[in-house]
């Protein structure tokens, strides 16, 4: 089930403490972040049938869209987008779970996130599918 998990933050005279108390990690295999230097560029589509995975915007702000696949091979390119805003100002984690691909771009320079899997890059390969930024005709 696709969900936003709230964090939160607390600030003081030392500086300022974001947390993901309810975000349970224990599924997590692998992760890494991703740079987007240029906010004019759309990245994705990327899907995966047997991999989950969580995003937390460390750094700016992006726009996520998600689609649930309906055909691995031909994908209905009217299909409806689930969209999310997340910023580095708002601590939380947007949970994708399997059978959804992914597009997103920066909505300023140099945004960061990190992505979480629950498998191992050994399975990378196994599980990717992709298709061309523009595919999906409802991604503005």
């Amino acid at each position: 089930m696709k969900k936003i998990i709230v964090g939160g933050r607390h600030s003081d005279s030392r500086g300022t403490l974001d947390h993901m108390n309810d975000f349970d990690m224990s599924e997590v295999k692998r992760m890494y972040l991703i740079t987007h230097p240029d906010p004019s560029v759309k990245r994705g589509w990327r899907g995966h049938k047997i991999e989950q995975r969580w995003f937390y915007v460390v750094q700016g702000s992006f726009e996520v869209s998600l689609v649930k696949i309906d055909d691995w091979v031909k994908p209905n390119p009217d299909s409806k987008l689930e969209v999310y805003t997340l910023s580095a100002n708002k601590p939380q984690v947007l949970h994708v779970p399997v059978g959804y691909a992914t597009g997103f771009k920066a909505l300023e320079p140099d945004a960061k996130f990190m992505v979480y899997a629950d498998f191992g890059i050994e399975n990378a390969a196994n599980d990717n599918y992709q298709y061309p930024s523009d595919y999906f005709t409802n991604w503005k």
